[in-house]
């Protein structure tokens, strides 16, 4: 199976040098394509294999300095459902028939229609790269969801799950009269396109659907770092020599918007100019460094219901606690800035609003500018906040059905029956975890089924595993940032006991 993906791979780049797609820093024109090469990529990067960091992606084949054009691909090599109806008459006629499908349900049908032709398809090459299987949440089944454990998660899930049946019960009557082959208007093959289509495109302005885009989406992701606004020290600006009125706190979320999405813009766009998708160094690379590429700004959540897969340290995942409804009213900040970051820091629109919601009603109008400026309203103020957002989070933990050392010993597990391909160490825990681990057993079919008193991993079983580790993958990271958050509470509660000591003790002194 990998001697095949080598040589699909081998084959995919050098049809890749014959479109003019390029890693050459100095081909920056839309020069004519050279046959002759045998691969799209000699200069800049390297297909590696990155097991603990996206599996395959692009490696540095030299030194590169940020902002440097890494990567070429020129529009003709880009798949558009335009480009394909383009190609083909009776895929246009029938397309334009059914206007009120979306430009993302177009592509996804574009997409399946070309994988039917099978190697009489001019994009064979590309299509027999693209992963057979894709781990967002729309795949999910109840099992895999539930195994998420938290609400909003679950529900999160079955409304990915929902949204694509809902987009394929559309779509199926166009894939029925372009006469698709039955398992290829399946509910299944349908969630494989519209995932190819959300995880692999490319933004371009001519089409809200984007564009697949060869080569080009075999860079790994990276996570923007954190954004920095300057209002983030919760212990700071007690003595601010001035303060943002109450109506800016909405603009403070603005401008962080605004260079979120100035940073999104850095790492590669379709430049008009030389009528090509270009590739630009995020960051300095060092040779032989993965070289990544940043979607936007995402939670794990989102990860997983749009490409598949969450990262362990996420800058930008995000924990919400459930407020009380009087808490909102207390000031201007909404719901959704309203959160725990993933290094368990409350955000500066949290901990803006508990403050103000700790202080008494007639005092509010008084503090306001100084709760909305990210200073401390005073010493027992803070605390009583710190100890609010303690209890929130124990609150949530002791309402989840299992603490997150049961999950790093699941998750431990399920690395060694996928490394050893049996089920057995399933037994070793099933105490701890039996109505889950008969859940899952179930779901795979395989509660029944011993062979010599082993149980081995079915393609279905081993499919179902893959998404049951992320889920507990992701209910894990979510656990840890709520611990996270509960010492970050009790450090800063230490801290400012200690000092409320030490100053009464200095009194006592003087006295």
């Amino acid at each position: 199976m990998e001697d095949e993906e080598s040589k699909n791979l081998v084959k995919l780049l050098q049809w890749a040098a014959n479109l003019g797609i390029t890693d050459s820093p100095s081909s920056t024109t839309n020069e004519n394509p050279c046959p002759s090469s045998s691969s799209c990529l000699s200069h800049t990067l390297t297909v590696s294999n990155f097991p603990e960091n996206g599996g395959r992606g692009f490696s540095a084949l030299r030194a590169l300095t940020k902002g440097k054009l890494i990567l070429r691909v020129p529009k003709p090599a880009l798949i558009t459902s335009r480009r394909l109806m383009e190609d083909d008459h009776k895929l246009s006629l029938a397309v334009h028939k059914h206007p009120s499908l979306s430009s993302i349900q177009i592509l996804s049908v574009c997409l399946l229609y070309e994988v039917g032709k099978g190697r009489n398809s001019w994009w064979y090459t590309y299509l027999v790269n693209l992963p057979r299987i894709y781990d967002v949440l729309a795949g999910f089944g109840e099992f895999e969801r539930q195994a998420l454990q938290v609400d909003d998660a679950i529900w999160t899930a079955e409304k990915a799950a929902s949204k694509a049946e809902s987009e394929w019960k559309e779509a199926k009557i166009l894939m029925e009269e372009l006469k698709f082959k039955p398992q290829l208007v399946s509910f299944k093959a349908w969630v494989w396109a519209s995932a190819t289509v959300s995880s692999r495109t490319m933004h371009i302005a001519w089409d809200h659907a984007g564009c697949l885009c060869p080569v080009g989406d075999l860079f790994n992701y990276a996570a923007p770092g954190e954004e920095s606004n300057g209002f983030g020290d919760v212990e700071g600006c007690a003595h601010a020599s001035s303060s943002l009125p109450e109506g800016d706190s909405t603009d403070i979320l603005v401008s962080e918007k605004i260079s979120t999405n100035l940073q999104r813009l850095t790492d590669g766009w379709f430049e008009e100019g030389v009528n090509s998708y270009c590739f630009y160094a995020r960051e300095n690379y060092k040779k032989g460094e993965q070289v990544l590429l940043s979607y936007g700004t995402y939670t794990n959540l989102e990860l997983l219901e749009h490409y598949g897969f969450l990262l362990n340290e996420n800058p930008n995942d995000k924990v919400f606690v459930s407020l009380d409804p009087g808490l909102y009213s207390s000031s201007s900040w909404p719901k959704e800035s309203q959160y725990i970051h993933g290094n368990g820091k409350p955000s500066f629109a949290l901990l803006s609003a508990l403050r103000l919601w700790a202080t008494p009603p007639h005092q509010r109008r008084s503090v306001g500018n100084l709760a909305y400026s990210g200073c401390q309203l005073s010493a027992d103020n803070e605390m009583s906040v710190m100890k609010w957002i303690i209890n929130g989070c124990h609150a949530i933990l002791k309402n989840l059905p299992t603490s997150m050392d049961e999950d790093i010993l699941l998750l431990s597990t399920i690395n060694k029956i996928q490394d050893f391909n049996t089920l057995n160490e399933l037994e070793k825990i099933s105490l701890a975890f039996g109505r889950e681990i008969c859940k899952f057993l179930e779901a795979s079919g395989l509660q029944n089924r011993k062979n010599g008193g082993v149980l081995s991993l079915s393609v279905k079983s081993k499919l179902l595993m893959g998404r049951w580790k992320l889920s507990v993958q992701w209910r894990l990271r979510y656990k840890r940032t709520l611990v996270d958050c509960i010492s970050y509470c009790e450090e800063i509660i230490s801290s400012l006991s200690s000092k409320k000591f030490s100053s009464s003790r200095t009194i006592e002194h003087k006295r």
